[in-house]
């Protein structure tokens, strides 16, 4: 496979020292890097910035820029805002309530937890810059999941063809929710 891993995902911050003090503070990750220029390497346009990287266990990253003397970012208006989001893997599901116990108690605003289809089991929460953060936990089994990816494409068909989940049942075996009547 051409990809290993996803090395950094990278994305506009308001403050990188704000932004520093929430990702090493709140939710531990390693600030690992920090490099800017006055020009952008890859166009040369002129963008003072400063490129700043988390690091998580797995050697994956998380990055962000502060631009400042680029226009405010403004949200998209058309997509609904808890579809762009980043999704946290943690270690499991007592680790996550611990997690929001924990953010809490540092005055964050949790939304959760939230099940997602037996699937994986997630809380919600801003970024000092406005993004949203989703921290999860695996839930399913290996039997589960071995479902999960024999109905993927029986799921992305349903989908692309009728745009109506009230047909469900067609691919889960029942009417509502992600239950599926029996495991195939």
């Amino acid at each position: 496979m051409l990809c290993k891993k996803l090395h950094h995902a990278a994305f506009r911050c308001v403050d990188a020292k704000e932004t520093v003090e929430f990702y090493t503070t709140v939710l531990g990750l390693k600030f690992t890097h920090a490099m800017g220029e006055d020009h952008v390497p890859s166009t040369g346009e002129y963008s003072p910035h400063i490129h700043i990287f988390f690091e998580m266990e797995d050697g994956s990253n998380i990055a962000f820029f502060e631009v400042p003397q680029s226009p405010p970012g403004i949200k998209d208006t058309n997509t609904p805002g808890w579809v762009q989001h980043f999704a946290f893997e943690v270690a499991d599901v007592p680790t996550l309530l611990r997690a929001k116990a924990e953010l809490e108690a540092k005055g964050v605003d949790v939304i959760g937890p939230t099940n997602h289809d037996d699937f994986i089991l997630s809380i919600y929460f801003f970024d000092p810059s406005g993004h949203r953060l989703e921290l999860t936990a695996r839930t399913a089994t290996k039997e589960q999941e071995a479902q999960f990816e024999r109905e993927a494409m029986d799921v992305l068909d349903l989908w692309s063809r009728t745009h109506d989940w009230s047909r469900r049942a067609e691919v889960f075996g029942s009417s509502h929710g992600y239950k599926r009547e029996v495991l195939q």
